[in-house]
């Protein structure tokens, strides 16, 4: 039986859909939600409930603080000090969680955020894409 964590994810994945088939997974204590291998959003618990937070960039930050978004923010400690600490995901705009058609456009700036920041990143080596090491070469045994 589903609980209501899990209930609440798989409704953020409806509202999303838009922008693609969304899948929710356990993620620290909460949920990432990704389409095509790119997660779009995460599902938080920063003190006042469970909330969906979506993927930004500095290329559309200003659209989700000019929406009235709040930043996903947390608090850590460094060299024994709280410090606060940032992500770049903004919370969704209130009147977006409740039709699948308000939450369209916020899904798209997500998905663009994602898709920036994959293309950003270095390309990892793997044992398929990493150059070929010489051939070890022996020494001649010493006289």
């Amino acid at each position: 039986m589903a609980n209501a964590r899990s209930e609440f994810a798989q409704y953020c994945c409806e509202l999303l859909s838009t922008v693609g088939p969304c899948a929710a997974k356990r993620m620290f204590g909460g949920w990432g939600i990704s389409t095509d291998g790119l997660t779009i959003a995460i599902i938080a618990d920063l003190g006042s409930g469970e909330k969906l937070w979506l993927k930004a960039s500095d290329a559309n930050r200003t659209q989700w603080e000019a929406a009235g978004c709040e930043r996903f923010t947390y608090a850590s400690t460094k060299d024994g000090e709280t410090v606060s600490r940032g992500m770049n995901y903004y919370s969704a705009p209130e009147e977006a969680m409740d039709a699948t058609h308000a939450m369209a456009p916020w899904a798209r700036l997500a998905l663009e955020a994602a898709v920036s920041a994959k293309a950003s990143k270095p390309v990892r080596k793997t044992a398929k894409t990493a150059a070929p090491k010489p051939a070890r070469t022996t020494k001649p045994p010493r006289p």
